[in-house]
């Protein structure tokens, strides 16, 4: 008669595992047991320090909300009178070259405005840059003084710069600038909703002070005035508004100046008759 040795072998896998997780559940009841003080210390955690969290958390997101909000400069003083730069009749032209749009200016586009029958001297746009340079950059600016500058093209085209923008100083990235201004209307500030350049509409003496006193500026006119002494026989109470050329050649004509004056026996580029005028404006107002 043979053995039943399957049977026990059988019966001994069987008793071993019973013993295996009995010992397996012993050993997760002793982990439970060390883990219980550390999810009743959790528990009892002070709800003081848990506020204080939200609190931070909140400040921050309170912040957070704020960050679209553009802010004054905080040196603008508007109790005090300023001044108005008008730049007139500036080349800022768009046309489509090839298969994409540039700002038209005569050292790239000569031939392409030649065979358009177009004279490349008139397309000038680094007088215009050269002259925002010279009015943003000057210390009538810095203090405060400059209340806005206004820009009309040739097409006749109005737009605003903001005192505080940032011109690009290389003139690529300003040409970019500009047709991006051209094409869209408007610019806003990096991470902001702040407008700091716009096409606004004609005519420009809509946004002018009520007390204003408008100047042209022009090498054939008969009036020939020295800057310091015509800027100090102006009122305190009087807004000046200067409106200067921003072509090659030629004359500004336009209806609203109410004088015309020339500051040299000799002419002088767009940026070189504002850096005149602010500096005879800061010598006026103290301004170092």
């Amino acid at each position: 008669m043979v053995r039943p040795y399957a049977i026990k072998g059988k019966k001994r896998k069987n008793r071993g595992e019973k013993y295996d997780k009995e010992e397996q559940e012993h050993e997760e009841q002793v982990e439970e047991e060390e883990k219980e003080p550390a999810k009743r210390a959790a528990i009892e955690k002070p709800t003081e320090e848990v506020e204080g969290k939200e609190e931070k958390e909140g400040g921050e997101a309170g912040t957070d909300e704020l960050e679209g909000i553009p802010i004054a400069p905080s040196d603008k003083k508007n109790n005090k009178n300023g001044v108005i730069f008008v730049l007139e009749k500036a080349s800022l032209e768009v046309a489509k070259v090839g298969k994409s749009f540039q700002l038209l200016n005569s050292d790239d586009h000569a031939n392409f405005l030649r065979k358009n029958n177009k004279n490349p001297a008139d397309y000038r746009p680094d007088i215009t840059h050269q002259a925002l340079l010279s009015i943003l950059d000057s210390p009538v600016n810095k203090a405060g003084r400059l209340q806005a500058v206004y820009v009309r093209t040739e097409k006749g085209v109005l737009f605003e710069v903001k005192p505080h923008v940032r011109i690009p100083r290389t003139y690529k990235r300003f040409s970019g600038i500009m047709l991006q201004l051209l094409q869209k209307l408007n610019i806003t500030a990096v991470g902001k909703r702040e407008k700091l350049l716009r096409v606004i509409k004609n005519p420009v003496t809509n946004y002018f002070p009520v007390n204003s006193r408008k100047i042209g500026f022009s090498y054939s006119s008969h009036k020939l005035a020295k800057m310091r002494k015509y800027v100090d026989a102006a009122g305190d109470d009087v807004n000046l508004v200067f409106v200067v050329g921003a072509m090659a050649h030629g004359k500004i004509e336009v209806d609203y100046i109410d004088d015309f004056i020339a500051i040299s026996g000799y002419p002088l580029s767009a940026a070189m008759c504002i850096a005149r005028i602010t500096e005879a404006l800061a010598d006026k107002w103290s301004i170092l």
